[in-house]
């Protein structure tokens, strides 16, 4: 039988009571919640990355929703990413064809997350770019911010939000390349290089 040390915090795992919520992982998470793109869909890309505190340590029990237009940039008007049996309740996923735009993903025992989703088209004046919402264990009021995709350099100068964020920070903003239809967004919380949340009034 091996015996814990309760004198050495760091070998007593933390308990609800020790810990401040919100504690998201109970209700929310659902299967598929980051398969937004129906399956062999051209326009398919890859979004991955890691949700970090301030210390640069990674977040396990984090949550990432995303929401994005169609790559004409159209705002998805349909339903279908969390059909339940009328008859059990029971969740029966995501039926494959049609796209709303919207998901949920939780970050990992070491803090990552991964979506996949179709490339968001140009809306209006803006750069293409997904919203995101950030919950956390110890964020009373989650975060939003965006992810916008690399490539057009002339859409991402002339956008109107990007140009109005100071040029040192944008860069949390734009997510990296890594090839293969891949892009990686890191979320910081706060701290050195803390991504860029938006306020909505």
């Amino acid at each position: 039988m091996t015996k814990i040390d309760t004198n050495r915090p760091e070998t007593v795992l933390p308990t609800p009571s020790h810990t401040v919520g919100p504690f998201y992982g109970h209700a929310l998470p659902f299967p598929g919640g980051g398969d937004i793109a129906p399956v062999g869909h051209p326009d398919t890309i890859t979004l991955q990355g890691y949700v970090l505190d301030g210390a640069g340590d990674p977040l396990p029990d984090a949550f990432v929703e995303l929401w994005g237009p169609d790559p004409d940039g159209n705002v998805p008007q349909v339903d279908g990413s969390m059909r339940r049996d009328p008859a059990s309740g029971g969740f029966l996923g995501r039926n494959g064809v049609e796209f709303t735009g919207w998901g949920r993903v939780q970050t990992d025992t070491d803090g990552h997350w991964t979506a996949r989703t179709l490339r968001p088209g140009a809306r209006g004046r803006n750069a293409p770019y997904l919203s995101v919402c950030v919950f956390a264990r110890g964020l009373l009021v989650h975060l939003y911010t965006r992810i916008y995709l690399p490539g057009d350099e002339a859409a991402l100068a002339a956008d109107p939000l990007l140009s109005r964020v100071e040029e040192t920070r944008r860069g949390t903003l734009i997510a990296e390349d890594r090839g293969d239809g891949t892009l990686r967004f890191d979320i910081r919380l706060q701290g050195e290089g803390e991504t860029v949340f938006l306020e909505y009034r």
